[in-house]
């Protein structure tokens, strides 16, 4: 009798934790899994546009924070939607207050940690300022490489467009095709843009919105030939493979410049870097020779010299590198 009351409560305990887990993985699959966050990016990428009085009425609805209250705050800072659509733009999972927030953690910490250290206020607030540029900086990068992404697969979804026109399906369907079988980030952009038309919304808004989100010279190429093709007329078709050759060329070029210029990059990156090399290298050799530099007056002028003009010499080398096409 006992074995059999044993076996009953150990087959409901296992019961009632498989159903558990069970559960937990279910509620969490359901806000945090792949298709709810794939649903969440793509209602983000639609609320950052700003054209057509349907589409702002339903999708502009942006969240900036998840509490309410610091959500108001927010919006009493300026151009706080600038940098929401920069983060928009950059594809990463984070609102405005997440970014704040981390911001404001990675200050204190780079603050306290040095003045607690007995390092001084001054280490401190250069602790504080470079840690708080990190996440701005990390959110920069990310939309750079996504913009750099998306230019380069730009051609071959106008290509897929192309094909599906002549093969008989209409824009938005083509729009849809490109939406399915590309990759992220072109993807996910094109599917925000077909279900835009799909909601409603005026092509010529859709587009203007595509820009908003994707700010890319070779897409303004698409986006303003697609719109004077529809006040004019005209072969569609030619005219998407036109605009994928002009694409191509122009990246081939692009490519080429980044080789002719990779010795110049180098050349900076060793001159701009040699200075402190240098200088680390004597200090660990030899301390007390540069020391006269931060305790003798004289010394400190020629530092604040020093940085102002090589902060002015990789300005100049900068200028002289990046080349735009």
């Amino acid at each position: 009798m006992f074995d059999s009351i044993f076996l009953f409560f150990g087959v409901a305990v296992f019961v009632a934790v498989v159903l558990g887990i069970e559960g937990a993985f279910t509620w969490w699959n359901a806000k945090r899994g792949p298709e709810a966050q794939r649903l969440e990016r793509r209602l983000r990428s639609a609320s950052a546009g700003g054209h057509g009085t349907d589409h702002v009425s339903i999708l502009k609805q942006r969240v900036l924070s998840r509490s309410e209250g610091f959500q108001r705050l927010l919006l009493m800072l300026p151009h706080v939607h600038s940098l929401d659509r920069i983060i928009v733009q950059s594809g990463v999972s984070m609102t405005v207050g997440d970014l704040m927030l981390l911001t404001l953690l990675l200050c204190g910490a780079g603050f306290f940690v040095p003045v607690y250290a007995g390092r001084g206020i001054l280490f401190g607030i250069v602790g504080g300022l470079v840690l708080a540029s990190l996440p701005i900086l990390y959110i920069v990068h990310a939309r750079t490489q996504r913009m750099q992404r998306m230019e380069t697969q730009l051609p071959d979804a106008i290509d897929l467009m192309g094909r599906a026109m002549r093969a008989g399906h209409a824009f938005p369907n083509a729009l849809k095709m490109v939406g399915d079988e590309m990759s992220d980030p072109i993807g996910t952009e094109f599917r925000t843009l077909f279900d835009e038309i799909n909601y409603g919304v005026k092509l010529e808004d859709a587009l203007l919105n595509l820009l908003e989100r994707v700010p890319s010279t070779d897409l303004q190429y698409f986006v303003v030939a697609l719109l004077i093709q529809r006040e004019t007329g005209g072969n569609l078709a030619e005219l998407l493979d036109n605009i994928a050759a002009i694409v191509r060329a122009r990246l081939k070029l692009m490519g080429e410049i980044r080789t002719l210029s990779a010795e110049g990059k180098l050349s900076a990156w060793i001159l701009s870097l040699l200075p402190f090399a240098t200088a680390i290298l004597i200090n660990v050799v030899n301390p007390g020779f540069m020391k006269v530099l931060w305790t003798d007056p004289f010394g400190l002028n020629l530092v604040y010299a020093a940085v102002a003009l090589m902060v002015f010499g990789i300005w100049w080398m900068r200028k002289i590198i990046k080349i735009r096409v």
